[in-house]
């Protein structure tokens, strides 16, 4: 595209804006917990019963291990409840591992059940993506690179698997289980306990926090580094012949170590960051730890409390601190997910600029006239590129488009497929303004033939099939043979499963071409695009691909925008555009015996021929 400027404020610009941690929140609840879908809610409903279970069952295991302890110590009192229960030392040593092991199996069940939630959500949003970005305009994807777009989706929807997962049954369980073990040691230890642990965790959870919020500064700049050099190396790799033909490959090399320099130097700089938290954490913890087993100690010596108890309180501590010291990761990630997910969100928020109208109809083709009305338009305001182009062409005739670089050819072709609307003026098929109708009726009803055929890396049946899904491989190859390219598919080793490579680049122009051909032969579309078709090709490959181009117009609208006039001189009519406007209109015999621009364009052109002969 040569025009990147734009013609009116677009809300996308090359730096998406990040949706804030309160709405990405709010836009992930609606994929957990959606109201039309009961099954949903009804295993979120049951994993969360199951993690219950799983967290009271886990605050008795210390409690099976004391009473083991005690039997083995011969201090468990007659009138204990677990003397009560008629266990003994081994007894209570089977329970406990009962209870350990009930708790690992309702954690797994609790997972078995959610995976499917978890998993819905996680493709239902790369849908919602993928889907958005398509429907993004083409202003919005000339400002962005793949390789960056591609990233922030991959980020974002790790980041909300991340969340699903560590949000729900990690951080709320925790909290229910420093509840449980507080409430716990205020009944058979005292205050002094609990005190400890609420200034433990108070003070650790601030460490956390405070620090990680300086990281997310640190880790973003990261991600942004990293999305820098993705987008170069995929740059480099789409265009590795331009990097050939100028022998640049210790340039690129360079370019994408530049880009992995400043990555590496912000990852060293999180990875010591994360370092100084870590240790941080371990240090709270480990002196909490220390203090709460010393009060136990003195309990002991004083017979206030049985080696048993001493055992429990140590148990607890553990059970707490583990998934504290797992606490700070999740955080971490939770955050960093956060500002991944903003990302994506933030990209999902990108209104697109050309939308259809509310209960917009479908394009009714009766014969496919095609009329420009005064038509205006610039990707910038300050720069028109059309300024009043008028014209119609009648249903199943040819017209042509043509004129020097930068003189709006392409632009009118992009303003009848709706990649734009008009500033001012109106494009109309059939009688219908294109802004009325749906795009999707609008993009079924023409078929374009760009200058360079761009293909998916995969077969040849593929890409032409792309052309439409529900063919039958008799009607592909009937397309393939009207494109004249069906003799040449079949005496490929794979014939039509043959695969074409990224962006077609095992197959000549030639073959793309006609591969191209026979993709919008298939569509069968009443009004035809063709965008200098064939003006990338060498002059006998181009007089074959024009038979083919002529004999796929008959009954068809075609406007041809066109560089080599020879390509258009049976047109119905030829418009010649300069800078923008109609300077000459009329069939190809005319223009030349009015001796004007058309007439100068052909001598030069028939000039330049016999000269290069």
């Amino acid at each position: 595209m040569r025009h990147l400027a734009q013609a009116k404020p677009e809300p996308a610009s090359a730096d998406t804006p990040r949706a804030s941690a309160r709405d990405t929140l709010r836009r992930v609840i609606p994929f957990v917990w959606p109201k039309d879908q009961a099954w949903v809610r009804q295993r979120v409903s049951a994993a969360l019963v199951v993690l219950l279970l799983a967290k009271f069952i886990s605050v008795s295991v210390p409690w099976f291990f004391k009473g083991a302890v005690d039997a083995l110590a011969g201090e468990l009192p007659a009138d204990h409840g677990l003397s009560a229960l008629g266990l003994g030392a081994i007894g209570l040593t089977l329970a406990y591992g009962v209870a350990r092991l009930l708790t690992a199996g309702f954690t797994e069940l609790r997972d078995v059940i959610f995976v499917k939630v978890g998993q819905r959500a996680l493709r239902e949003l790369a849908r919602q993506s993928f889907s958005h970005i398509h429907r993004l305009s083409l202003r919005y994807h000339i400002t962005r690179r793949t390789g960056g777009l591609s990233r922030i989706i991959e980020r974002g929807v790790k980041g909300v698997d991340f969340l699903l997962r560590f949000l729900i049954f990690s951080i709320g369980p925790l909290i229910l289980e420093l509840l449980l073990v507080s409430v716990i040691f205020a009944t058979l230890f005292g205050f002094a306990y609990v005190a400890t642990v609420v200034v433990v965790v108070a003070v650790y959870v601030l460490w956390t926090l405070r620090v990680t919020e300086w990281r997310v500064n640190l880790r973003r700049r990261m991600n942004d580094l990293d999305t820098e050099a993705n987008q170069k190396a995929v740059d480099s790799l789409l265009n590795y012949e331009t990097v050939k033909y100028f022998g640049a490959e210790a340039r690129e090399a360079a370019r994408y170590d530049a880009a992995m320099a400043g990555y590496e130097k912000a990852a060293i700089q999180t990875g010591q960051s994360l370092s100084m938290l870590n240790f941080g954490q371990a240090f709270i913890i480990t002196l909490g730890l220390i203090i709460v087993m010393v009060l136990a100690a003195m309990g002991v010596q004083s017979g206030d409390l049985t080696v048993g108890d001493f055992v429990m309180v140590n148990a607890y501590m553990i059970q707490i601190t583990m998934p504290l010291g797992f606490l700070g990761t999740v955080y971490r990630e939770i955050r960093q997910a956060l500002v991944d997910m903003g990302e994506m969100f933030g990209l999902l928020n990108q209104p697109a600029e050309i939308t259809d109208k509310a209960e917009a109809p479908k394009l009714a083709v009766a014969g496919g006239a095609i009329r420009f009305e005064d038509v205006k338009f610039g990707y910038d305001p300050s720069r028109p590129i059309l300024k009043g182009v008028s014209f119609e062409v009648p249903a199943g005739k040819t017209l042509a488009l043509v004129g020097p670089s930068g003189s709006g050819k392409s632009t009118i072709g992009r303003l009848l497929f709706r990649f734009y609307d008009v500033v001012e003026g109106a494009v109309k098929i059939d009688g219908q303004d294109i802004r009325d109708i749906t795009q999707h009726s609008l993009h079924q009803a023409i078929g374009v033939v760009p200058q360079d055929t761009v293909l998916f890396n995969d077969t040849v049946l593929y890409n032409i099939a792309y052309g439409r899904a529900d063919a039958t491989r008799e009607e592909i190859e009937a397309a393939a043979k009207a494109a004249k390219i069906h003799d040449f598919i079949i005496s490929l080793p794979e014939g039509y499963e043959t695969k074409v490579g990224e962006r077609g680049l095992k197959l000549s122009g030639g073959e793309k071409q006609r591969v191209g051909i026979a993709r919008t032969i298939l569509k069968n579309p009443p009004i035809l695009l063709l965008d200098e078709a064939t003006s990338a090709l060498d002059t006998q490959t181009e007089r074959d691909i024009q038979d083919s181009l002529r004999e796929m117009g008959q009954g068809r609208t075609v406007i041809s925008i066109a560089h080599r006039l020879s390509t258009i001189a049976d047109a119905d009519e030829i418009l010649v555009l300069d800078a923008g406007e109609v300077v000459e209109r009329g069939r190809h015999e005319e223009l030349l015996a009015k001796g004007g621009r058309y007439a100068a364009m052909w001598a030069r052109q028939a000039s330049d021929m016999q000269t290069g002969a």
